[in-house]
C-alpha cells in the first residue's frame, strides 16, 4: 500500500495554563476537555467517532471526516464548546477551571498505511495554536476566556467569507501570526464577539448608552437637537472598543 493524500479540515485544542497543576489535576482537566468536546460535537450534529483523534498531552487534535464542510468546525461547534467549558468552570475549584485555545485549519494531509497522519497543514495548525494573539485572547476578562479560537486565512476566506450561517464577519478579528518561521494573517474568535454571547447564553451584549452630545455653539431648534442626540446603534464590539452609528431619521 502507498500513502494517500486527502483534503481535510483540522481542529486542535489546548488547555491554557495547564503546567504546574500536578499529574492528578492534569488528567482531570484533560478528561473535562475531551468530554466537553464530545458533547459539543454531538450538539452540533457531529459524531466524535467519525474523527481521527490525536492526544497532544494537554490537548487534542481532530482530523475531520472527508467531505465535512469546514464551517461545521466553527458554528455551532465553537459556541457549544465554549458554553460547556463555562458551565464546568462555574462548578469547579480554581485549580480545575479551564481556559482553552482552539485552532482551525484545512489542507492536504498524508495518510500512511499504518494509520498515521502528517503533512504541512499540521505544522500551520500548531503555529496558530501557539501564537501570541491567541494566547492573549484567552486572557480576555477577569477570569480569562473559556474558549478563544483562531482560524487560518484559508478557512476564514472559505467559511466566513462565504456567509455561512452563524458566521458574521464582525465576529472575527484579524491578527498577524508570527511563530518561528511561520508568518501569516489569521482571524480570532473570542467571548465578546457577536456570536460568543449568543452561543453561551442566548442573549445579546448589553447596549451602552450613547455619548453625551457636545455643547452647541448657539441655540438650536428642538427638531435639530433630537436629531443630534437620538439613540445610536451599536454595530460592533471588539476588545472593548465601541463603534456607534447614529440613525438619521429626517
Amino acid at each position: 500500500m502507498i500513502p494517500r493524500y486527502e483534503y481535510r479540515a483540522l481542529l486542535a485544542c489546548d488547555i491554557a495554563g495547564s503546567a504546574g497543576r500536578g499529574e492528578r489535576r492534569l488528567q482531570e482537566i484533560r478528561g473535562v476537555l475531551r468530554s466537553a468536546l464530545a458533547d459539543a460535537l454531538g450538539a452540533a450534529d457531529l459524531d466524535v467517532r467519525d474523527f481521527t483523534c490525536g492526544d497532544t498531552g494537554d490537548g487534542c487534535r481532530l482530523v475531520a471526516p472527508a467531505q465535512l464542510p469546514k464551517a461545521a468546525l466553527l458554528f455551532p461547534l465553537l459556541p457549544e464548546l465554549s458554553a460547556r467549558i463555562r458551565a464546568h468552570n462555574r462548578r469547579a475549584g480554581a485549580d480545575s477551571r479551564l481556559r482553552v485555545r482552539a485552532a482551525v485549519h484545512a489542507g492536504e494531509i498524508r495518510f500512511d498505511p499504518d494509520g498515521t497522519v502528517s503533512g504541512a497543514p499540521f505544522e500551520a495548525l500548531a503555529r496558530l495554536l501557539d501564537s501570541a494573539p491567541l494566547r492573549r485572547a484567552t486572557l480576555t476578562g477577569t477570569d480569562g476566556a473559556p474558549l478563544a479560537a483562531i482560524l487560518s486565512q484559508h478557512v476564514h476566506e472559505e467559511t466566513v467569507g462565504h456567509g455561512h450561517e452563524g458566521l458574521a464577519a464582525d465576529a472575527f478579528t484579524a491578527a498577524d501570526v508570527r511563530v518561528k518561521e511561520y508568518a501569516a494573517r489569521a482571524w480570532l474568535w473570542y467571548p465578546g464577539s457577536p456570536i460568543g454571547p449568543r452561543g453561551d447564553s442566548g442573549t445579546q451584549p448589553e447596549r451602552p448608552a450613547p455619548p453625551a452630545p457636545p455643547e452647541p455653539p448657539e441655540p438650536r431648534a428642538v427638531e435639530q437637537l433630537v436629531r443630534a442626540t437620538g439613540h445610536g446603534t451599536v454595530f460592533a464590539v471588539h476588545r472593548g472598543d465601541q463603534h456607534i452609528r447614529h440613525d438619521d431619521r429626517g
